[in-house]
């Protein structure tokens, strides 16, 4: 798969413009839900992310006042009830991996969350590196009121580390907590996200990608491991041209140009 200006997906929204591809998820009369071709593009999509040049950050946008009502009941959940166990893990395994792919790709990615965010499209949010919300977000992980476990797609160790065990939020709680960044008006969500991936687009993106690698990385370190592997981290940095770029502009009294190498 490439990514360039060309890339045109079948199953959701992409456009690319200014190294910020701007993803979305289409049916906004369902309040956008996943389906099995969703999931799998998607999944692929983040993955050659990983050699995307043109692509500098990614916004996960909202669409007709929501962003994601989860996993489509008719084309998903009706479809589970009669797959074997094989074809159930091979599922279930698809849905991990997208969310693992957006934790791996280099770019930074930003939710910019309206409306309703529940169940999977909760997932896809909580695996962002930034969330931007609006008052009327409803974020909601509602895997166990259709009798799943609560331990869908790394839920149970990835929100316990965003805002801790025992929560439920509104949108100002998930502000103050820590899920979201900040909240601003819906009218200006997008246009506030894709503001915010620009100015990193502009930035050193390879200092960005050295930084999410390292956050994901010392999750399974001890102290003394992480100040090692940050140690070797800013040594790889040093060597890079917006390191110069940096120096240079600081000493000559001007903003750096960064290139990304």
């Amino acid at each position: 798969m490439t990514i360039d200006r060309s890339f045109k997906p079948r199953h959701f929204n992409w456009r690319l413009d200014g190294g910020v591809a701007v993803v979305s998820l289409p049916r906004p009369e369902r309040k956008n839900p996943l389906t099995f071709d969703s999931y799998a593009e998607l999944r692929d999509t983040f993955r050659a992310l990983a050699y995307a040049d043109d692509v500098k950050a990614v916004v996960f946008a909202s669409n007709g006042g929501n962003f994601c009502s989860g996993g489509d009941v008719n084309d998903i959940l009706g479809p589970l009830l009669d797959k074997d166990m094989k074809g159930l893990l091979a599922f279930t395994r698809m849905t991990g991996d997208l969310v693992k792919a957006m934790k791996a790709a280099p770019q930074p990615v930003i939710a910019a969350v309206d409306g309703v965010c529940v169940g999977a499209g909760a997932m896809i949010a909580l695996f962002a590196d930034l969330r931007l919300g609006t008052p009327a977000a409803k974020t909601a992980f509602l895997f166990t009121r259709v009798g799943l476990a609560g331990c869908d797609m790394g839920a149970c160790a990835m929100l316990p580390r965003v805002i801790g065990q025992s929560r439920t939020m509104s949108a100002e709680e998930g502000e103050r907590w820590g899920f979201f960044n900040r909240l601003v008006a819906p009218e200006a969500l997008e246009a506030e996200a894709v503001a915010l991936a620009r100015s990193l687009a502009a930035g050193p993106t390879f200092a960005h990608m050295m930084t999410k690698t390292m956050l994901n990385q010392e999750w399974s370190m001890t102290l003394d491991q992480a100040i090692e592997a940050e140690a070797q981290a800013q040594a790889i940095c040093m060597q890079t041209r917006d390191f110069r770029r940096a120096y240079e502009a600081f000493m000559a009294k001007q903003k750096p140009a960064f290139a990304g190498d």
